[in-house]
């Protein structure tokens, strides 16, 4: 197949055109800055530079490819997870008009698939594992209720259109190279410093992905049933339990705690809420329809 890869010069995006080659795909691939052109052509993809916001520009783009599917992994995330907030309201707008624009473009030019990236760590499981049918934590405080409401609206324009053959990947946090859980990764900087601190209980539930499980999992989402599938790992881990084996792995000093009323006090409602509210999910449906195979997790010695 024909396959466009929007926000190819990403983590995922990178790791995904060795995959899509592997398999057999014509892959394209679409970045906004110019410096990233080289980068895909390097990988073997076909570089296209596009503005996702400029929608006659997208609209053209889809005229000249004519793609038989489309992956979207627009996102404008920062070089630190601390800055995120600051980046999250371009974020959005990117992945809502900029997405959209690519999910018009892909119905005209009549796309038989169209794979959204969504969201695996923001699902409310009501106290278990979260599966497909459990909903995102869309009345959460703060960027977390907002990157819900947001996830909330991709997965039900890509799974609403009658025109389209349309999956959600509900990814884990990504781990590996090049991302922000990694030993030189902006994360484990912070641990270091002793930046990142144990709140309250720390009672969270969390769901990684390594990019390249990840990447596995989305080619064979391009002739897998519709519908949304977890695309994380095997190992969910507790807030309590992860932070220390993480700070351990990249060598920095184990994690300082403070208490929750402390902590809202000092950091706001929702950092309590990150890490003592959140459940991980289940992948079962993406290790039997996706033959997901995820690797073990570095911290706990896979």
């Amino acid at each position: 197949m024909k396959i466009l890869v929007a926000g190819a010069s990403g983590v995922l995006g990178r790791a995904l055109i060795g995959r899509l080659r592997h398999a057999g795909h014509d892959v394209w691939g679409m970045a906004y800055h110019a410096r990233s052109l080289k980068v895909l052509d390097m990988l073997g993809a076909h570089p296209v530079q596009c503005n996702a916001m400029d929608r006659a520009a997208v609209f053209a783009s889809f005229e000249h490819i004519r793609p038989d599917g489309v992956i979207d992994q627009l996102t404008s995330l920062p070089a630190s997870p601390f800055e995120l907030p600051a980046r999250l309201p371009a974020d959005r707008i990117l992945r809502l008009e900029g997405g959209g624009n690519l999910f018009e473009a892909a119905q005209v030019f009549q796309v038989g698939r169209y794979v959204q990236q969504s969201c695996g760590f923001y699902l409310d499981g009501g106290g278990a594992l979260a599966t497909e049918i459990s909903p995102l934590r869309t009345g959460a405080p703060g960027t977390i209720g907002e990157s819900a409401r947001m996830y909330t609206a991709l997965e039900q324009r890509v799974l609403s259109s009658s025109m389209l053959n349309g999956v959600a990947l509900r990814y884990g946090f990504f781990y590996g190279p090049g991302t922000w859980y990694w030993p030189d990764g902006a994360f484990s900087d912070h641990v270091r410093q002793g930046e990142v601190a144990l709140l309250g209980g720390g009672c969270s539930t969390l769901s990684f992905i390594h990019v390249d499980d990840a990447a596995q999992a989305t080619v064979a989402a391009l002739t897998a049933p519709c519908g949304i599938y977890n695309i994380v790992d095997n190992q969910p881990m507790t807030m309590h339990e992860w932070l220390p084996a993480y700070a351990q792995w990249v060598g920095a000093p184990a994690p300082r705690r403070i208490g929750a009323d402390d902590a809202a006090r000092l950091m706001g409602e929702e950092s309590v809420y990150y890490q003592n509210s959140l459940t991980g999910a289940c992948n079962r449906k993406a290790v039997t329809m996706l033959d997901l195979h995820p690797r073990g997790q570095p911290w706990q010695g896979g």
